[in-house]
C-alpha cells in the first residue's frame, strides 16, 4: 500500500511538471533586501518599509518570456544629525524585462537570466519642525538586468530573484525578493 501511495504521488508530481505552463501569468513579490546606495547623499538609504512589485507576464514558449512589473521601494530615511530634521526619499520603477530560460533536465526548476528598461520616479524630501520642503524629485528611464531562479507546481510558480536598475543620481539600485506567479490563460 506504501508503494502505491508513493507512486500515485510521484504520479501526480510529474503531471503537474511534465511542461512548463505556457500563457499569461500575474504575480506579486516582497523585497527580502533593497538597496538604495550612494548617489548625490554619499551614504546609503536605510530602507523602513518592505519593498514589493506587482508582476504581469506572457510565455509563449518554454525558453522565452516578455514580463512587466512595478516596483515600489517604499520610504528610505537618511538620518540627520539635526533634531527634528529628516531627509525621506521616495522610489517607484516601473520595468519591461524580456527573459530567457536555461534549458535544464529538471522539470519543476527554471533558472533565467533577464534584461530590459526601467522607468523611475523618486522623490527626496528634507523634513524640518516647521514643516515639509521638497528637496528633489527626478524620473528617467535606463537599463535593467537580473537574474532568478523559480519552483513550479503546474500553474504556480514560487519564485527567488535578483534586480539591479540603472538610475541616475545613484550609485547603486537593486532588488532581491521572494514571490510566486499564477498562470491563467
Amino acid at each position: 500500500m506504501r508503494r502505491f501511495i508513493a507512486f500515485a504521488g510521484l504520479a501526480l508530481l510529474a503531471t503537474c511538471a511534465s511542461a512548463a505552463d505556457n500563457g499569461v501569468y500575474l504575480g506579486a513579490a516582497m523585497g527580502v533586501d533593497g538597496t538604495l546606495k550612494g548617489g548625490q547623499f554619499q551614504t546609503d538609504l536605510d530602507l523602513k518599509h518592505q519593498p514589493y512589485k506587482l508582476i504581469i507576464g506572457v510565455r509563449p514558449i518554454d525558453l522565452f518570456a516578455v514580463e512587466a512589473s512595478y516596483v515600489d521601494f517604499g520610504k528610505a530615511t537618511l538620518p540627520v544629525p539635526q533634531i527634528d530634521t529628516a531627509l525621506d526619499a521616495k522610489a517607484k520603477l516601473y520595468d519591461a524585462f524580456a527573459i530567457g530560460y536555461l534549458p535544464l533536465p529538471l522539470p519543476l526548476l527554471d533558472l533565467y537570466a533577464k534584461a530590459g528598461l526601467a522607468h523611475w520616479d523618486t522623490d527626496v524630501r528634507f523634513t524640518t519642525f516647521p514643516g515639509t520642503q521638497s528637496l528633489f524629485s527626478d524620473s528617467g528611464t535606463g537599463f535593467a538586468y537580473g537574474a532568478g531562479a523559480q519552483v513550479r507546481l503546474s500553474s504556480l510558480a514560487v519564485r527567488l530573484e535578483y534586480e539591479r536598475f540603472n538610475v541616475s543620481n545613484a550609485d547603486r539600485v537593486d532588488l532581491a525578493s521572494l514571490g510566486f506567479t499564477w498562470t491563467f490563460l
